[in-house]
């Protein structure tokens, strides 16, 4: 059996991380579900991808920063989460919540049905739609899409470890279809350099993942800045580098680069990951 079937393996390894942020007594945030999520099936993908083990601190703030947006868009009067790719994710079970706040997570059909499996008998914090698309079928995508708009005042769009994997054609046409909804306002995802796509593609896991159907794609060379001619506009954009330095997060032998000037904005062959708040312009 092949390391990485599908793409849905990936939520699994995802989850690992998480677990192991939550066992630690400074946790940044708590997950008392991942470890039960990830399962046997994502310790095992996890041990085996040795780039990703040296830099899992990336991991732990991508999660970390998706939280910090998320309450940042509540703050702003957002009414529904629009969670596409949801994966494995455990947000509306672990956050603090309004009970009217509409969350609604759309993925795959097996990886959802494991998902209720897994969490069967907890109770969410806020009122839990699950949706079973495939988003690449775009006519569906697009009336969900329109459905969602015109039955919430505020949303907030997340796509957590999602785009990656997009060609820039795909994500362009995705930035398109999500800024037609005049009610969503908000959208949250996390971009790669080309610089650490190529290591990603040769280090963390590319070969695998391609042989499963789900290469490693999208990182453009402008940086956030290609969502502008689709109608996005970044509001805050974080590095993940710099942001596990501030956390306390870095391998003692990374310190000394966290003093090095940084930008957000285009990174060409430098190795850079960051989590983007866009704006719908």
């Amino acid at each position: 059996m092949p390391l990485i079937r599908n793409i849905s393996d990936t939520a699994r390894w995802a989850a690992v991380f998480r677990a192991r942020e939550t066992e630690r007594s400074d946790a940044l945030f708590r997950d008392p579900y991942a470890r039960r999520l990830a399962g046997e099936r994502g310790e095992q993908i996890a041990a085996a991808m040795k780039m990703h083990e040296r830099n899992s601190w990336s991991w732990v703030m991508r999660t970390y920063l998706f939280d910090q947006y998320i309450a940042r868009c509540l703050a702003a009067g957002v009414d529904t989460i629009l969670n596409l790719a949801a994966g494995l994710d455990a947000r509306p079970y672990r956050m603090e919540l309004p009970p009217t706040l509409r969350w609604i997570e759309v993925d795959l059909p097996e990886l959802l049905a494991y998902k209720e499996e897994v969490l069967a008998g907890e109770k969410p914090r806020c009122a839990l739609e699950r949706v079973t698309l495939d988003l690449s079928d775009v006519a569906k995508r697009r009336a969900l899409f329109a459905q969602v708009g015109a039955t919430s005042k505020r949303v907030m769009v997340a796509s957590e470890g999602l785009l990656l994997y997009l060609s820039a054609e795909d994500v362009g046409v995705l930035a398109t279809d999500l800024a037609r909804e005049a009610s969503f306002r908000y959208w949250a995802f996390d971009i790669v350099s080309p610089g650490l796509l190529e290591m990603l593609r040769t280090q963390g896991g590319g070969a695998e993942l391609a042989q499963a159907g789900a290469p490693f794609k999208f990182a453009p060379p402008e940086g956030p800045a290609f969502f502008a001619p689709y109608g996005w506009r970044p509001l805050d954009v974080q590095s993940t580098f710099r942001a596990a330095a501030r956390t306390r997060r870095l391998p003692w032998m990374l310190k000394l680069f966290s003093f090095l000037p940084d930008s957000n904005g285009a990174q060409g062959k430098r190795p850079w990951s960051g989590i983007c708040l866009m704006e719908r312009a």
